[in-house]
Order: structure tokens, then sequence, then C-alpha cells
């Protein structure tokens, strides 16, 4: 690897925490919000519900899976503030990526609600269960277990998907890299070292997952 100069980042090293700080506030969140609107959407759409409440959660899931997200943080940063919403760029990408993120695993929410063995359900109106309670303490710890592994691959992707929101004047990791580019001029060095950090943070993620897979277990066993 002649002619690779990695020193010319080291001026630069004391940026980076704060960097990785605000990639995985974002991306933490945005995991918290998607995760919550999954179950609720998800519970909802693998229930029966009026035509109307049915079409509304099918065309939320199907404009954030149809669209790009960065076509969808543009809308949300850029496009609103013409309708007079002004929205904090940090805020604007939680919540972004939290819609898209959630449209994708209320997908995987209700498809574990409903490999939930109907037995459940009639077991649960002989104790005396209303629908909600059932939902809640019979059916969704069952199916959250089932959802786990998804989720965490879920979180993966956000954490990376966290690098589009460079487009907007947040300075994460993308948008740093791309500001020491413009005073280094050093592309290999800064993009590698980038995806080397963006493969570590991921690679977390997989051991939590792992952990939260054990505790879930233990829990529901």
């Amino acid at each position: 690897m002649k002619g690779l100069d990695f020193t010319v980042l080291l001026p630069f090293g004391h940026l980076v925490w704060g960097a990785i700080g605000i990639t995985l506030k974002i991306g933490i969140l945005a995991f918290i919000s998607a995760v919550l609107i999954a179950i609720v959407v998800g519970s909802l759409r693998a229930r029966k519900l009026p035509k109307f409440f049915s079409g509304l959660l099918a065309a939320y899931v199907e404009f954030f899976r149809g669209t790009p997200l960065l076509v969808q943080l543009f809308v949300v940063y850029y496009g609103l503030p013409s309708f007079g919403v002004v929205i904090d760029p940090i805020v604007a990408s939680v919540v972004t990526m939290g819609f898209n993120s959630g449209a994708y695993l209320s997908e995987v929410v209700r498809a574990a609600v409903l490999s939930v063995d109907r037995g459940q359900y009639e077991a649960a109106a002989i104790l005396g269960y209303n629908p909600l309670q059932t939902t809640i303490h019979v059916v969704l710890p069952q199916a959250l277990r089932i959802a786990v592994p998804s989720f965490m691959n879920g979180f993966s992707s956000i954490v990376k998907e966290t690098s589009l929101v460079s487009v907007l004047p947040i300075i994460e990791l993308t948008k740093l890299g791309n500001q020491i580019y413009a005073k280094t001029y050093h592309p290999f060095e800064i993009y590698i070292s980038l995806a080397v950090l963006y493969f570590i943070m991921t690679y977390f993620v997989t051991f939590f997952a792992k952990w939260v897979e054990r505790r879930l277990s233990v829990w529901f066993s």
C-alpha cells in the first residue's frame, strides 16, 4: 500500500469521538423510535381493522418502504419549512429514520404476531383477558422473541444508514470524513478509516444481539 499516509488523520483525531457520539445518538434514538412504531403498526395490521385504518397503515408502510431514505430526509428537513415547519437536523434525522425503519420492522412484527398459535388467544379469552390484555401479556412477548434477530439486524442497518444524514447540517462520522477530505485530499485513508469505524460499531451490535437473545430465552422460558 505504497503512498498511503494515515498520519494525516492524526490532527483530526479529537473530532472523531464527537462524531461517533452523534452517529450513535441518532442511531440509537432512531432504533428505539422504529421499534415502538413497528410494535404498534405491526400489531394493528395483524388484526382485522376497518378498511380506512387498515388502508392508512398500509399506505404508511408502502410509502416509507417504497421511497429512498435520502429523499425522505430531504422532504422532512428541507421540504417541511416551506409549510412553516422547521425541525432541528438531529430531530429530523431521528424521526425520518425511525419512520423508515419502523415501516420495515412492522412487517417483521406482523409476521411474528400472526405466527403465534391461535390456541393462545383462546386460552387468554378463557382466563378473562380482553383483546388488549391478550396482545400485551400473551401475544407480544412471544412475537417479540421471534422478532428480536430481525430487530438487531435492523439496528445494524440503522447505524450504517446514519451516513446518509451527512446531507444535513450534522457533523456525524461521514460528514466529518468529507470535511477532512476537503482539507487533506487523502480519500482512501479517510474512507477506509470510516469503514473500519462503522464495522466496529455494527460488530458490537452483533454481540449485543446475542446477549439479548440469551436473556430473552431466560425470561420467556
